[in-house]
């Protein structure tokens, strides 16, 4: 299964004239949208360069309720009313009633963790800021890909393991180490690998430094991020 960034504060692919902007987007598939960054026409042009199509998303996946990460909706709804929408509770009770007008379906999660389709559960709702993160069952092993992390993103990996009782072998997304110290990410980068993560792409709100260190860290097994980024799990 393909996860490819589509929005982000970063571009992978140059040649392709990606557009960045502070947030974070991601296509799982050819039918799941993780999140929608900050501006929903960016969104839209980079996903039709990079080969998708909007009108056949069948998911939308919100993290949080902040602007960067949620503030593209609009521009995705209005090309799309057949979504089911994943919403963490912590979205405005009046946005959600609004947009129940505009989807083919709603579904609000809580603080518990739940299932959600096929190989997809929510890791539940996760303070502060009330955000909740994606985890991918790919059988052996598990994936989890984050907005922004504000719940930390040592918490989130443990809450997947949990979940899936089996080790995530991928984290991708934003980490939120950016006022971070070296000392800080320095355990956060070997707090996870003692955790089971193999595998990692720190992005969006994760910092330069993070991602100079975690690459160092990580080696080959540092995947970079930003829009046109992507990998196989």
């Amino acid at each position: 299964m393909k996860i490819e960034i589509v929005f982000d504060n970063y571009i992978f692919d140059h040649k392709k004239e990606l557009e960045k902007g502070w947030g974070f987007s991601c296509m799982i598939g050819d039918d799941f949208l993780f999140d929608t960054g900050n501006n929903g026409r960016i969104l839209l042009r980079n996903m039709e360069k990079l080969g998708y199509e909007v009108k056949n998303l069948k998911y939308l996946f919100i993290s949080h309720p902040h602007w960067d990460h949620m503030g593209g909706i609009d521009s995705v709804i209005d090309a799309n009313r057949d979504l089911t929408l994943f919403l963490p509770q912590s979205v405005s009770d009046l946005f959600i009633e609004d947009l129940k007008n505009y989807s083919e379906k709603i579904v609000v999660i809580g603080e518990e963790p739940v299932f959600l389709f096929d190989k997809f559960y929510s890791t539940g709702v996760m303070e502060p800021v009330g955000e909740q993160s994606l985890i991918v069952d790919m059988g052996n092993y598990g994936a989890v890909i984050t907005g922004c992390a504000h719940p930390g993103i040592i918490e989130i990996v443990k809450r997947a393991k949990e979940v899936l009782k089996k080790d995530i072998f991928y984290a991708l997304g934003g980490f939120h180490l950016m006022e971070s110290s070296k000392e800080e990410i320095s355990f956060v980068a070997k707090s996870l690998k003692k955790l089971g993560v193999r595998y990692i792409t720190p992005t969006h709100c994760s910092g330069d430094l993070a991602i100079e260190m975690f690459k160092e860290s990580y080696g080959e097994r540092y995947m970079e991020g930003g829009v046109g980024a992507s990998v196989e799990v």
